[in-house]
C-alpha cells in the first residue's frame, strides 16, 4: 500500500541524482538528473552491448559515478543481467579475479584501469574467456590498448562511450561490431553515428 502511494508521488521528469563533476569545463558543478535521464541512458546503453538476463557484469569502475551508478548498477536492472562488484576500490588482480570466478561476460572500465589489467592479465594469465563485451569510456583509448584489450581480454565486441555527467553520462556509443579503427578515431565515430 505505501509502496503504491509513493509511486504515484514521482514523476519521471524529477530530480533524482545530483552528480558532482569538474567534467568538461574544469569548474565544479552540480548535474542534476532526472529519473527518465538516467534509466533511458541505462537502458539504451545495455541494449547497444546486447545484454540479457543471461548477462554478467564486472563493474570496477566507482558506483559514486554515472558510470558505475548508471551504466553499471542501473543498466543491469533495466535488463536483469547480473552486477559483479570486485572490490571496494579499483585493483586489476580482484578485477581479473572476479571475471574468472563469475564467468563474466561484460566488463567496465577506462582506459588506465584497461592498461592495468592487460598488464597483470599478463602476470596472471586469469581464464577471462568467457568475456565478449563491455564499455571504456572516459579519455580517448590508444588502437594499441583497444586490439589487446579485444585479442587479449577476449572483448571482440567492446564498445566506446562519449558523453559527459550533464548527459546521464552517454551522448554517443560505438557498436559492437565497428571495427577497432572507428572505435579509437572519436572523429570517425560520431559521423557514423550520425548518418
Amino acid at each position: 500500500m505505501r509502496l503504491d502511494g509513493i509511486r504515484q508521488a514521482l514523476d519521471p521528469d524529477e530530480a533524482i541524482n545530483i552528480q558532482f563533476t569538474s567534467g568538461t569545463t574544469g569548474a565544479p558543478k552540480g548535474a542534476t538528473l532526472t529519473h527518465a535521464n538516467i534509466v533511458n541512458n541505462a537502458r539504451f546503453t545495455v541494449a547497444a552491448m546486447g545484454f540479457t538476463e543471461t548477462d554478467k557484469l564486472c563493474i570496477p569502475v566507482p558506483l559514486y559515478h554515472c558510470f558505475g551508478m548508471v551504466l553499471g548498477s542501473l543498466g543491469c536492472v533495466t535488463c536483469g543481467a547480473a552486477m559483479v562488484f570486485p572490490d571496494e576500490t579499483f585493483a586489476a588482480e580482484t578485477t581479473l579475479q572476479a571475471v574468472q570466478d563469475e564467468n563474466c561476460s561484460a566488463l567496465y572500465g577506462v582506459p588506465t584501469m584497461f592498461v592495468a589489467l592487460l598488464e597483470q592479465q599478463e602476470v596472471g594469465n586469469y581464464q577471462v574467456s568467457s568475456l565478449r563485451t563491455g564499455m571504456m569510456a572516459g579519455a580517448p583509448c590508444p588502437i594499441e590498448i583497444m586490439k589487446r584489450v579485444v585479442e587479449d581480454l577476449h572483448m571482440s565486441e567492446v564498445t566506446i562511450g562519449y558523453g559527459m555527467t550533464e548527459t546521464s553520462p552517454i551522448s554517443f556509443q560505438t557498436h559492437v561490431d565497428d571495427p577497432i579503427e572507428k572505435k579509437v578515431a572519436p572523429s570517425d565515430a560520431f559521423i557514423r553515428m550520425s548518418k
